[in-house]
């Protein structure tokens, strides 16, 4: 739709809201971007939020990078993975619980949510989607810097595999972030859109019938979609799903889990805990630091197993004791082994579906999408399943944000070549028997439009119908512009004119013609999806953008000063407060190095306090990142110190008597 015609000139954002991480992009006519903030360059916002309770009963809240490196120090207060958990009954979520540091309760209506203790009161209550929509507010507050101007808008992907009641749970977050969600887009076929596959094939004139396997870090799904180019120029391309399968409950945090596993059964066996065997009944007798603390190992070994052939790891647990140990890649790859057929065993079922639909016999193309699939052991498992080598041409944390933006740039009506409707400006229809176009939707109708229309066969027995779908005035089809067709089979056998074929156009808010195709005796259905060509010039654009600019610039330097001096107060109460604890492990240097850093921090936020345009706001994110970097050690002793609540049998290790 038109931006002027609905009175709204704020930009549509793609977001991919993810297990593990999250960010957001913009598509104009230069093409997709991930959108960062200006000191950083970096978009991506861990998909971590921590409640931080305060003196007065409430929670300060913090969100991505912070609570993810600090989340050992706040376990019960750090929710991470919520994406695993939108849309699920606690019952769903009960095989994910025992590895999670926070409490799962049961929420409104029996949904799992999370249990936020409170000191001296009653726990707070966050469901999935409060956690979510925290998040999508970090982005949009990264996009926001990055544009000079509001977002209100978005297109969020989600799992192609994701239900309804997981779809909208995703839509209330973005309400509760106070965005709209003007799509909901699957991620597999953003992913395909950022590709461009189908403007690669433009000059061959083929269709292409691409797999794209989607493992992220708590979801899978595999998507085997038919990409057509246009068949004129300036028309656009159409990404026809095939088939789907997947895993709402498959993806990185269960190779973590089997390192968890690992860990605490070795520890266990070696130093004699006298932990119960059962791996669940094992984590629960850990402190949540302690689960935490695995989970964070577990982590780096396995992101190190990606790129190396083995992996050290040295857990201090107090009293003397120290777990270390080596892991080697094969190691993992075997413990991980169940997981991957999982997914494989859901692409053949989506392959077996594809092969049904015209077009689906064959696939050309195997793209792979999220960051587990860096896995070594996945990309083989996945090129040997497809017969050929996957194509990995963009960084799969970021290919989905990417196409998500080059649909909100299509609903915005800012792409070049396929922008938006307010009104239809040329007739919609089908093409009939003898090549004559039927009319289902005239110009100047406004959306959204829907309209239907019943037709029937001209041939005895047969079984199949081929629907081509036409845009234009003429009366003859081969006058008319072709968007795209699609064919309806599984028709029973009956003499012409009998079948009852009813054809429905629906031209929705967004611009998007959806049609639809039952012949009502079988109940056979078929649909297609197609994006219009239509919408805002370039220039129209240009201005929109640039008039925005210049009236959000002071407003965007003071709304950064302002989040730094917030963000580098939380960290100096946070190094301070871990000196205390874990400073006496470090050596003289180290501890006068963080002190001066957090000495020159404190004094650039009370100057900012006094007067935010006397600060430079580059040298300040600069200083508050050597903070960062130079209380590393702390932390790293913070985590040393939380392993050491593990539980300890005073009669000491056990002995084998046989050596």
């Amino acid at each position: 739709m038109d931006e002027t015609a609905t009175g709204k000139t704020d930009p549509i954002i793609g977001i991919d809201l993810g297990t593990t991480n999250s960010l957001a992009a913009f598509a104009d006519e230069r093409g997709p971007r991930v959108l960062g903030d200006s000191a950083s360059g970096s978009g991506i916002v861990p998909s971590v939020v921590r409640y931080e309770p305060q003196a007065d009963g409430s929670f300060e809240t913090i969100v991505g990078l912070d609570a993810r490196e600090r989340a050992v120090e706040f376990p019960q207060h750090t929710v991470a993975s919520a994406k695993r958990l939108m849309g699920r009954s606690l019952e769903d979520a009960a095989g994910d619980a025992p590895y999670l540091p926070y409490q799962l309760i049961a929420g409104p209506r029996d949904m799992a949510a999370v249990a936020i203790p409170r000191q001296g009161g009653e726990p707070l209550v966050v469901t999935p989607q409060q956690v979510s929509a925290q998040i999508l507010r970090a982005v949009r507050d990264k996009a926001e810097q990055a544009l000079g101007m509001p977002v209100g808008r978005a297109v969020v992907t989600v799992p192609a595999y994701f239900d309804d009641g997981q779809r909208q749970a995703t839509r209330d977050a973005g309400r509760l972030a106070g965005l709209e969600v003007v799509r909901i887009v699957s991620e597999p076929t953003a992913a395909a859109l950022a590709y461009g596959l189908g403007s690669a094939q433009r000059s061959k004139q083929e269709p292409t019938t691409v797999a794209v396997y989607d493992l992220g870090g708590g979801t899978f799904d595999i998507s085997i979609l038919r990409i057509t180019p246009s068949p004129t120029e300036g028309a656009p391309a159409i990404f026809q799903v095939l088939a789907t399968d997947g895993d709402t409950r498959l993806g990185g945090d269960d190779a973590d889990h089997t390192l968890v596993a690992l860990f605490l059964t070795e520890i266990n066996e070696r130093f004699g805990l006298g932990l119960p065997e059962d791996i669940a009944q094992g984590l629960a007798a850990c402190p949540p630091q302690t689960r935490r603390a695995l989970l964070t190992f577990a982590q780096d070994v396995k992101h190190r197993l990606s790129e190396e052939d083995s992996a050290a790891v040295a857990i201090d647990l107090g009293e003397g004791r120290v777990y270390d140990r080596t892991i080697a890649r094969t190691e993992l790859e075997e413990r991980i082994e169940p997981w991957i057929a999982r997914s494989l065993a859901a692409c053949d079922r989506a392959k077996r579906q594809a092969a049904k639909q015209p077009g689906g016999e064959t696939i050309d193309a195997v793209v792979l999408v999220g960051g587990s699939t860096r896995v070594p052991a996945v990309r083989r498992a996945v090129g040997d399943f497809f017969g050929m080598e996957p194509y990995t041409a963009l960084d799969p944390d970021r290919v989905v944000a990417l196409g998500a933006a080059v649909q909100a740039a299509t609903l915005a009506g800012v792409s070049r070549n396929s922008l938006l409707l307010d009104a239809i400006p040329l007739s919609l229809g089908i093409e009939t028997v003898g090549g004559a176009v039927a009319k289902l939707i005239h110009a100047g109708a406004t959306v959204p439009a829907r309209a239907k229309e019943t037709f029937s066969t001209s041939v005895d027995n047969q079984t199949a119908i081929e629907l081509k779908v036409l845009q234009g005035e003429r009366e003859m089809a081969e006058d008319c512009r072709a968007l795209g067709e699609f064919r309806l089979r599984g028709i029973p056998p009956m003499p012409a004119g009998v079948p009852q074929l009813q054809v429905e156009f629906l031209v929705d808010a967004n611009g998007v013609l959806n049609v639809s195709a039952i012949e009502q005796r079988s109940g056979e259905t078929a649909t297609l999806q197609i994006i219009p060509n239509h919408g805002l010039t370039r220039d129209e654009v240009d201005s929109i953008e640039a008039e925005a600019i210049e009236h959000a610039r002071d407003d965007m330097t003071r709304h950064r000063i302002v989040d730094l001096v917030a963000h580098a107060a939380l960290d100096i109460k946070w190094i301070n407060d871990a000196m205390v604890r874990a400073g006496e492990a470090l050596d003289v240097d180290t501890r006068a190095r963080i002190e001066g850093v957090v000495r020159e921090v404190s004094e650039l936020a009370e100057r900012a306090k006094a007067d935010w345009r006397s600060i430079d706001a580059d040298a300040f994110y600069r200083a508050k990142q050597a903070m960062d970097e130079a209380s590393v050690p702390l932390h790293e002793a913070a985590i040393s110190q939380s392993l050491k609540g593990l539980p300890s049998d005073a009669t000491g290790p056990r002995q084998n008597p046989d050596r």
